[in-house]
């Protein structure tokens, strides 16, 4: 045997062996670290799912921060900017998860702006009036968090660690919605009414945000098997519409979905069929500000060059400084 074929089995050898041990631990229910042999179907899902969320992060950042200039008090302002800031962290926990998976940020952030990574449907949407700002904290974090709680024990060590901080937050973020709707739904009848049509706007929206059917949904499975995700598609979006309606009740607002109603026999409220043409069309990039959220997305990233070559041009001659020291 070559020297050459004797490399090759030793590596045919290594990845056996990786592979018993990653079953292994999946099937402990145990962490992956970075530095444990995974498959490339695993690190390719992985990379693909957090980098989407850390999109989802940053894009999500634009629509809020329209509005903290507008925003109807300095109470009011003070709170959206401190959200938006946490939607910064956000996104850069979990790049920072990702690149333990060997991807760079650059090329990560590259693929956004290429069009060619994805990120959240949701925020494809306008926010049109302040109650959106309410809809978008107490719906949309609210979405997030049902999905993303399961996700701070995902077998992919880093990325459940990101994830206990990361939803920590979205609970503010939450909390910070129901109050905006909260306010305006015991206002005058026409910051009730501003409240109702807010919520009606982004309550199919954010029922889209767990992904298509489980039947439509090619990726749930396996990352299921993996232990990545804990719940299909399907079962978080039921878990959220049996959370939501009470609490719509108690803001003393309502749901225009006509097939919304509890079913005692499942134990569960039903819902109408969601408008997954619409929702694919959105995926596509063709949502009512996709082009806009790009644009910009884009222009920020133009803007940003000068503080990205200063840091790094600091950050080496601070490493020659300290490479000097210690010689």
């Amino acid at each position: 045997m070559t020297t050459a074929e004797r490399s090759l089995t030793s590596v045919g050898e290594d990845d056996a062996a990786g592979q018993k041990l990653f079953e292994e631990l999946i099937a402990a229910d145990s962490r992956i670290e970075p530095t444990d042999w995974m498959p490339a179907a695993y690190r390719k899902t992985l990379v693909r799912q957090v980098s989407q969320h850390a999109h989802s992060e940053i894009i999500g950042m634009q629509p809020e921060a329209n509005w903290i200039t507008r925003a109807p008090s300095l109470k009011r302002k003070s709170i959206l900017m401190a959200k938006v800031q946490d939607e910064a962290g956000h996104g850069l926990y979990l790049y920072s998860a990702a690149e333990t998976l060997g991807t760079s940020r650059d090329e990560m952030v590259q693929q956004l702006l290429d069009g060619t990574a994805k990120y959240s449907s949701i925020f494809n949407y306008p926010a049109r009036t302040w109650a959106d700002i309410g809809a978008i904290g107490w719906l949309v974090d609210g979405a997030a968090i049902v999905n993303q709680v399961p996700l701070c024990r995902a077998s992919y060590a880093p990325y459940g660690r990101a994830m206990v901080r990361i939803c920590k937050e979205e609970s503010f973020h939450q909390r910070q919605g129901w109050e905006i709707l909260y306010e305006l739904a015991h206002g005058t009848e026409a910051q009730k009414q501003m409240a109702q049509e807010a919520i009606n706007r982004f309550y199919g929206p954010a029922l889209q945000m767990f992904g298509p059917p489980d039947t439509d949904s090619p990726n749930s499975q396996q990352s299921m098997e993996w232990n990545i995700k804990r719940f299909s598609n399907d079962d978080l979006r039921q878990r959220f519409v049996d959370m939501i309606v009470p609490q719509a009740e108690a803001l003393g607002l309502h749901f225009e979905d006509p097939d919304l109603k509890w079913n005692e026999e499942r134990g569960h409220y039903d819902f109408g069929e969601l408008d997954w043409d619409e929702f694919k069309q959105v995926i596509k990039g063709e949502g009512p500000c996709s082009v806009q959220r790009m644009q910009r997305r884009r222009q920020a990233h133009e803007d940003g060059a000068w503080v990205r070559e200063a840091a790094a041009e600091f950050a080496k001659k601070y490493h020659g400084a300290e490479s000097a020291l210690s010689a």
